[in-house]
């Protein structure tokens, strides 16, 4: 959310910003709004001043014996008046509120400017991405044929965009959560958290999921529960309505947690395989962190991630993603596109993004620095990694002539395995 004051303040140059993004602000409206809310304030903060005045006559001429029923029926009158005024500005100043949480961040200024993923900027990639002797075949036919992939099964189970895995395929999966907690906590200097995957709409709100992306998440009936998009939601939220010393900052945070996503408004997208699921794992890594020091901690953290893709031997470039691609919470955000060879393209495997204190406002998370008043901190987020998309990018990249997958050396202790060979689906 923006600051109230500035944003006030500052409405064409933060509509001007904004527009960048593809996102109208009406500021007719907002000034209207705020103008009336103005209006009524000023109204009642009046009367209420001359009440208090004609109490005070009211009661000295009392004292004098005199009859003072005009005019007391006349301060009811304004009591009535000022009562009426004050729900009138509290509901615009609620109506004010509810626009203000459905505007986007706005984006920093070295977020380069366009309309949607064709204007991204390329950071850097690899000099040479991967060849194969032979045609290389997608994770949807390597993983049957090995039997550690089963997507007909899960859509009997669940249904659509759900997935089994079998015997070294599930072990890869929760091989690659170990080995990406292991490397971040051990290596990069982040604390390892194991937050409730329930979250409820306060903190769904705070990182700016509610009210605006309500469609995109899943509820559970008859209860202020919902299950969690991302690990981003519960882990800032520890931190809800919350003054952190600023001196024990950057806090550096990771956790694994299953994510479930409805997916609104994506079908006909990625409908074969395991890249867009309904439920997928993932290790997100959080950042809270002082105002001046946040693009700093992005790019620790945006190089935190590829490490696990370098340690994994997965070729990946890194996007920085333009104005109008940009997510609603986000100020600045770098992907990270892992190469995938069926599709002879880059997929995003992370996204590392700065809330600035978009977030941090909204879920009245502070820090206090060691000179001056208490502040709102930064908020930074990403995946370290998206752990089905990397189990995609490391079936896709390994395979080999036979249909074997040779599996990466960072990842061999944790399965006892060097290979995957086909086995008999069950």
């Amino acid at each position: 959310m923006h600051d109230l004051t500035y944003f006030r303040n500052h409405l064409d140059s933060i509509a001007a910003r904004l527009a960048t993004r593809g996102f109208s602000l009406d500021v007719e409206t907002f000034r209207q709004v705020d103008a009336q809310r103005r209006a009524a304030l000023t109204e009642a903060e009046q009367l209420k001043a001359l009440r208090n005045s004609e109490s005070q006559a009211i009661a000295a001429l009392r004292k004098q014996g005199e009859d003072t029923s005009e005019r007391q029926q006349q301060v009811r009158a304004m009591g009535e008046r000022i009562s009426e005024l004050d729900k009138r500005a509290d509901a615009l100043e609620e109506q004010f509120r509810d626009l203000l949480a459905s505007i986007p961040n706005t984006p920093h200024e070295s977020a380069p400017v366009g309309e949607g993923a064709a204007d991204n900027v390329v950071v850097s990639q690899p000099e040479m991405l991967p060849s194969f002797p032979f045609e290389p075949k997608a994770h949807w036919d390597l993983g049957p044929e090995l039997g550690i992939l089963d997507l007909d099964r899960a859509a009997k189970i669940t249904g659509a965009r759900f997935a089994v895995y079998w015997d070294l395929g599930a072990k890869l999966e929760r091989a690659l959560i170990n080995f990406m907690l292991d490397v971040h906590t051990r290596e990069h200097g982040y604390t390892e958290v194991l937050p409730p995957f329930l979250v409820n709409s306060a903190s769904l709100f705070g990182t700016g999921q509610l009210p605006k992306f309500a469609e995109d998440l899943f509820k559970l009936e008859g209860a202020d529960f919902w299950l969690s998009p991302t690990a981003e939601v519960p882990v800032t939220n520890l931190y809800r309505n919350e003054t952190l010393d600023g001196d024990t900052l950057p806090i550096s945070l990771c956790a694994y947690t299953p994510c479930f996503r409805s997916e609104a408004g994506s079908y006909g997208k990625d409908v074969r395989g395991i890249i867009r699921q309904h439920q997928f794992q993932k290790v997100e890594l959080v950042k809270f962190a002082r105002p001046e020091h946040s693009y700093e901690e992005l790019e620790k953290l945006t190089s935190d991630a590829e490490d696990i893709l370098v340690r994994l031997g997965l070729p990946f470039r890194r996007v920085a993603l333009c104005t109008g691609d940009m997510g609603f919470s986000a100020a600045k955000t770098y992907d990270i596109e892992v190469w995938l060879p069926s599709q002879r393209e880059f997929r995003e495997i992370s996204s590392c993004t700065n809330c600035e204190a978009f977030q941090a406002r909204r879920a009245g998370i502070r820090c206090k620095p060691p000179k001056g008043k208490a502040e709102f901190l930064h908020t930074l987020n990403g995946s370290g990694l998206a752990v089905g998309r990397t189990w995609v990018a490391i079936v896709e990249n390994y395979q080999q002539a036979d249909g074997s997958v040779m599996i990466p050396e960072a990842l061999r202790a944790y399965l006892q395995a060097e290979r995957i060979t086909r086995r008999q689906m069950r």
